[in-house]
């Protein structure tokens, strides 16, 4: 089950909106245990992994034991199910670390192969596998991506110099670290305050994956991101959705789509309070503070996932990152410290409240610090 967690996360950001699902069939003829086959999810979602695994495997399936991260499919989709690939291929015992909480299949895959006469396990690696498909269980459960928040702040907490200019925080193993995450997530989304003072290629820049870059999501209510930055003009490489206000000017619309980028509208935002008694959000600062976001946060996180979005990585500034904090949309967050302070003028961190909000939050824990070079980075989940 190691190993198949281990070959699921290759598909990690490549294989949306589908799952990235990991597989090994073993054999179990001799004094010792055989793989004959190992399956990830390929790019796009498509074959599986448990295909992928078989095919691997061929004849030699017959009378072994498939390993998989999560309960094989059971319904036709794009393609047919993998619990019929199962049956067919001889395989006589299977063990998934978790059920799969998707309605078409939620437990029917395994009453399928006991019925069978598959002798079924479940529950082996289940902690990891929850983590693996942490972006598969929000979307099915919450209709929504789940979301990491990447925080950079200096030694003092300050996020950038006065007047939102930005400064430098963090080194290159920070960064290095940083770009791989991006290859692993589907989307990465900044607000246009960040487009506008960086011009930001939000890309995966590691050796050879740029293939693996995310989609580029940017909140710009009024469509100020201009067609002549980094963003539009790469968004047929890479691609740019832009999300705005209904009330955005059609005529910068249509500029961007000439360009590549998709754009889409939400509704403006509520007061958090309001949507958080219209949608039971249960959101930390809903009594004290409104949505900082001109855009209705739970709109663009339900539009992602419509898009077929599962993990989405927000690097957007203090502004968007304390309107997710604020929402109650956040699942995972990296607080990023530089060793250099910027001063007392330097923005904060985040928009409108101190920092001990994430730090000492009653939704999100420490997991724990490690070092990046001079740098360290602080990760914390939901609890």
């Amino acid at each position: 089950m190691s190993l198949a967690l281990a070959l699921g996360r290759r598909g990690l950001g490549n294989t949306w909106p589908n799952p990235a699902v990991g597989a090994v069939i073993v054999r179990h003829d001799g004094a010792e245990p055989v793989i004959v086959g190992r399956g990830w999810t390929q790019p796009g979602g498509r074959p599986h992994a448990e295909t992928e695994a078989l095919r691997r495997a061929g004849l030699a399936a017959r009378g072994a034991t498939l390993y998989a991260t999560l309960e094989p499919c059971s319904h036709h989709g794009k393609t047919p199910p993998c619990t019929d690939a199962i049956i067919a291929a001889g395989i006589v015992r299977v063990v998934s670390a978790i059920e799969d909480p998707n309605a078409p299949v939620a437990g029917r895959g395994h009453a399928l192969l006991r019925a069978s006469g598959i002798m079924v396990d479940v529950g082996v690696g289940a902690a990891e596998a929850r983590r693996a498909h942490a972006g598969h269980i929000r979307n099915v459960c919450d209709h929504r991506p789940h979301i990491f928040l990447k925080l950079a702040v200096s030694a003092d907490g300050k996020a950038g110099l006065v007047g939102r200019k930005p400064a430098p925080i963090t080194g290159e193993a920070t960064g290095a670290i940083m770009h791989l995450e991006r290859a692993m997530n589907d989307a990465i989304l900044i607000g246009v305050g960040t487009a506008l003072a960086d011009d930001p290629q939000l890309t995966c820049r590691l050796p050879g994956m740029a293939a693996r870059s995310p989609v580029r999501v940017v909140l710009d209510t009024d469509l100020r991101l201009p067609v002549t930055g980094v963003l539009a003009r790469s968004a047929r490489e890479t691609p740019v959705w832009v999300i705005a206000g209904e009330n955005a000017p059609e005529a910068a619309e249509t500029a961007l789509m000439a360009r590549g980028v998709e754009v889409f509208r939400v509704p403006a935002a509520f007061s958090l309070s309001t949507r958080a008694q219209r949608e039971g959000a249960g959101a930390p600062y809903a009594a004290t503070r409104p949505v900082t976001s001109r855009l209705d946060l739970f709109a663009v996180v339900r539009l992602l996932a419509k898009r077929g979005i599962t993990r989405l990585i927000v690097e957007g500034g203090p502004i968007v990152a304390a309107a997710f904090l604020a929402a109650d949309l956040v699942d995972e967050a990296a607080l990023l410290r530089g060793p250099n302070p910027i001063g007392l003028d330097g923005i904060d961190a985040l928009e409108g409240m101190p920092l001990t909000a994430l730090t000492e939050s009653s939704i999100l824990s420490s997991r724990g610090i490690e070092t990046a070079g001079e740098d360290t980075i602080e990760t914390f989940e939901r609890v």
